[in-house]
Order: structure tokens, then sequence, then C-alpha cells
């Protein structure tokens, strides 16, 4: 096959990703904006939570893995939506090299204490985890977990997790359940707020 068969499909290629760049950098522009839309009134009492976060310090372990270090950025951010759009990005400590992602939507119930958090991981992991939110501290439990039919072993049964806020420090504990380990403390990460 010659490349000239490949330039239409290339050509697509580039003009989808440039629409791509062009929508993220209106996304990126519409949330640092102060002239962008108001947080949805169902969501305010969600707004401790807003904002651009990095980690102080990332702690990982679990019972078959080697125990670990990462930095995360994180971000929540809304589009005057009933729902808070959230972005957690880790990386190695020391080369930098992404690790884990996630992204998703915050979400609560009107007129109640409980908050749903729906994320995709990519991992191949989708998980919907629900559970109630009191001052600024949210702790939820997966009900619903999907995964990839050709995801690697052991299969993740359950995650729990905790958002706790205190000042400028928003502090995350993930717990996991897998196939082969009970429900463990996995991850444990302080962030600074950034922005």
């Amino acid at each position: 096959m010659s490349f000239k068969h490949f330039l239409p499909q290339l050509s697509v290629l580039v003009k989808r990703s440039a629409l791509t760049n062009k929508c993220v950098l209106q996304c990126t522009t519409a949330r640092m904006s102060s002239s962008g839309p108001e947080l949805h009134e169902m969501m305010k009492p969600l707004s401790w939570i807003l904002g651009k976060w990095k980690s102080l310090n990332g702690e990982g372990h679990f019972p078959t893995i080697k125990d670990f270090a990462y930095i995360e950025e994180v971000e929540f951010f809304h589009v005057g939506q009933p729902n808070i759009q959230c972005c957690f990005y880790s990386s190695h400590p020391e080369s930098k090299k992404p690790m884990h992602r996630e992204v998703g939507f915050l979400r609560l119930k009107p007129n109640s204490d409980q908050v749903a958090i729906i994320l995709s991981h990519n991992n191949g992991v989708c998980e919907l985890e629900e559970g109630h939110m009191v001052g600024q501290e949210i702790k939820m439990e997966s009900h619903t977990l999907g995964r990839l039919t050709f995801g690697k072993e052991p299969k993740t049964k359950k995650i729990a997790r905790v958002f706790r806020r205190d000042g400028d420090i928003l502090e995350q504990v993930v717990s996991m359940e897998t196939s082969n380990t009970p429900m463990t403390e996995h991850l444990r990460i302080k962030y600074k707020k950034v922005e």
C-alpha cells in the first residue's frame, strides 16, 4: 500500500486532533475565566472542593505490590451544569512519567447530603461511588464497577474513597478490594490548592 492511500485518513486525524486541542483550550479558558458560568445552585454545597490542587505527597501500598510514592494534580471545575467535573493525573515523583489517570463527575442528590462520583480510569475500570458529605468531608463507596473483559487479574471488586479538606489542604484516601484481597487502604495523598 502506498503512503498516498493513508493521506485522507491522516488529514481527518489531524483535523480531529486540532479540533480536540481547540476544545481543550476553550474548556480550559472557560473554567479559568472569572467571567465563566455561575456554579449551578444544586452544586453550591460542594463549592469547597473546586479548584486546582497539587500533591504534597502521595503514598501507595497494597499487600500484592511493592509500596510506591507518586505525585498528582487534581482539578475540580464546572461549566454551570448540575455536576462538577474532575480529573486526576498521577506521575512518578522522579521521572515524572504518567501513571494513573481518572476523569469523571461529582453529583449531588437534590436537597440531601448524598454525593456520587462517576469515574473512568485509564486501566479499563469504570466506577460509580455513592456516599455522604458532612461539612468538608465526603465518604463514598462503589456500588457498580465495570472493567474490560481483557483486563488484568486480580479484578477490582470495590473502591472506597474519602475527600477531606482542612484549610488549603485536601486529603484523599482510597481503599480497594480485589478478587485476592479484602478491602484495604491503597492510596493516601494530600494536595495544596494552587488555583
